[in-house]
């Protein structure tokens, strides 16, 4: 089933929209309709307490429907090293920065309106939704489980000789929110029911911002208890399982952004059991890290810039004025080998694209599907030292870092989809020169379901250690589905779907060629049928580049599956001349410039 489902009726689109959509949509909305009604069950409580089944139908290789915006010891490699118009505070995008061969949708201009929230097998609601259906955010009551598809919580650890983990863990909190507290006394309350770190688990970094922060920023010693405060309603803000997204398996998570901080408070003071351990035969070897451990050691200027912002987050949510009262949904995507596009094959003809030489995907793309240049472990180096696009994005909005707690490393066919986190911080710069800006006030409008017009879908590009690997079809083709599994639309009119913020993917630190990338990118956006807005982080030159090869693409009637058969051309070209010096060896475009000229003068 497809969730959410989409109203489509005269009564909640325009009477022009609606009766200009094809006719096959209307039957296909329709028939999705009656899908999830004879689906769907009104009782909340008898489909989510039905573990069992939901972990069969979880299995891999299950066949589930997705939605649409329903929604690392590990490495610490960031995602990707590329020149970002952060490094240069002001660089937005201006009037006449781009060239627009048309309107790129946006939400909420775009926007279909979505049926009531619900839950069902491949979707888990934290909220009672009856309740929120009266127009009030409450927990959702469930039975809690201790198993492998679901996130072990700290006030579920089973008992044993020593007693209650979680008993300690409440005292050692508890013990912050009552006295003027020092760094120290957050390591010694963390350590006491981490025991097995006492010896190795340092606060330097801590220590430093503590010692650094102007004291007109935040009172560490307030934040700390509001946040121990926080953590500890715990037991009281989340009273149904979290299911972990598993590889292969179509399921999403909603929640609310009271829920979301409260687990990121507990992060934050390192209680979630069975989540220190990294080592790839770990219990959770396959999963990003979510306890704050590793963000506190060896002082650092990137680290202490992060917790200006994360300090910042955590001020903002535990102050009754300002906390946030929506909700955020976590889909994971996957598609089966038999719904893989055959590239060679496809007949689309490139889709619109606008770029951007300035300007930022999180501000002018706002609106759009915007592009997380994910790492594979979701967030990448943020609780580290990682400090790139991706990273930057989980420090302004720090919502998505909960991600971490359930989401599993991604397959070459998935991607992570995230509706409706908060921007709660403006930053500048890139790696090295990022510093925390000043707080952010988001005056994003809301949908029917309280989340954020903001959509971000995380996909990974390949990494490679030696950047000629990746002209190879196999290379080619993992990128493209990878690609095209995270701009793939669910199954609504094009003209109701926002266009896709994007940039240069996998490129700097995973050495991806930007020409080749963008071509891969067009190409997965045709078959998916949505426009691009392409921001090339300042450099003027590639812009024109780009402008200027989908110009010559589309005056060719240029398909997707012939721009395939071109690059396979160019696979073998470079094998045969890689090893000759770089300026003898034709670049992707000017390959295809030469090879189109060579045709135009055939005909």
């Amino acid at each position: 089933m497809c969730i959410p489902v989409y109203r489509a009726d005269r009564h909640t689109l325009s009477s022009l929209w609606f009766w200009s959509i094809p006719l096959e949509h209307l039957k296909h909305l329709r028939h999705k309709f009656h899908i999830f009604m004879a689906n769907n069950n009104s009782s909340q409580v008898k489909e989510c307490l039905r573990h069992s089944d939901m972990a069969e139908e979880s299995k891999p290789g299950s066949s589930q429907d997705t939605m649409d915006g329903s929604k690392r010891k590990h490495s610490e490699c960031s995602s990707t090293e590329v020149t970002d118009p952060r490094q240069k505070p002001g660089a937005e995008a201006q009037a006449g920065d781009t060239q627009c061969e048309g309107k790129l949708n946006k939400e909420p201009e775009c926007h279909m309106q979505l049926d009531k929230l619900s839950a069902d097998r491949n979707h888990t609601v934290l909220i009672d939704i009856n309740k929120f259906n009266a127009g009030r955010i409450v927990p959702y009551k469930g039975k809690h489980v201790w198993d492998h598809l679901h996130v072990k919580l700290p006030q579920c650890y089973p008992l044993n000789t020593m007693g209650s983990r979680w008993a300690v863990t409440e005292k050692a909190l508890k013990n912050l929110t009552d006295k003027v507290v020092s760094v120290g006394d957050v390591e010694k309350a963390i350590k006491t029911y981490n025991h097995s770190h006492g010896r190795d688990w340092y606060f330097d970094a801590l220590s430093s911002y503590v010692a650094g922060v102007p004291k007109m920023e935040n009172s560490f010693p307030n934040v700390i208890s509001n946040m121990a405060k926080l953590a500890l309603k715990l037991p009281e803000l989340i009273q149904h399982p979290i299911p972990l997204l598993r590889q292969n398996c179509n399921h999403a998570i909603t929640m609310s952004q009271e829920q979301i901080s409260c687990l990121l408070a507990n992060a934050f003071f390192c209680t979630f059991p069975h989540r220190n351990a990294t080592h790839p035969n770990s219990e959770y070897g396959n999963f990003p890290t979510i306890n704050f451990s590793s963000l506190f050691t060896e002082r650092s200027p990137r680290k202490f810039q992060k917790l200006r912002a994360l300090f910042h987050y955590f001020n903002t949510v535990t102050k009754e004025d300002s906390k946030p009262d929506g909700l955020v949904t976590f889909e994971r995507i996957s598609i089966k080998p038999s719904e893989c596009p055959e590239w060679n094959k496809q007949k689309e003809n490139l889709t619109n694209l606008q770029v951007y030489s300035k300007g930022c995907i999180e501000k002018e793309g706002k609106g759009m599907l915007q592009v997380d240049f994910a790492a594979k472990m979701v967030g990448g180096g943020v609780l580290g030292r990682g400090l790139v696009q991706e990273e930057i994005r989980f420090i302004q909005c720090p919502e998505l870092i909960v991600a971490r707690l359930f989401t599993e490393k991604l397959a070459d066919n998935e991607c992570l989809k995230i509706t409706g986190v908060q921007m709660y911080s403006n930053t500048r710069g890139y790696s090295d020169t990022f510093e925390w800006d000043s707080p952010h006030t988001d005056q994003t409008k809301r949908d029917e379901w309280k989340r954020r017009f903001c959509q971000i879908v995380a996909i990974d590009a390949l990494r490679f250690d030696d950047p000629r690997q990746q002209f190879t079809e196999k290379n080619i083709k993992r990128d493209l589905l990878k690609a095209y599994v995270g701009f793939k639309r669910d199954n609504i009119p094009t003209e109701y779907t926002s266009a896709i913020a994007t940039g240069n993917w996998g490129c700097g630190a995973f050495k991806g060629d930007p020409m080749l990338k963008a071509l891969i990118q067009m190409m997965a956006a045709a078959v998916a049928q949505r426009d691009l807005a392409y921001f090339t982080f300042a450099n003027e030159q590639q812009a024109e580049q780009l402008q200027s090869m989908h110009k010559l693409l589309k005056s060719h009637n240029m398909t997707v599956g012939k721009l395939y058969n071109l690059l396979q051309e160019y696979c073998k070209y470079y094998s045969r001349h890689h090893h000759h010096p770089p300026h003898q060896v034709k670049n992707v475009f000017d390959y295809i410039r030469e090879k189109l000229a060579i045709c135009s003068s055939q005909l």
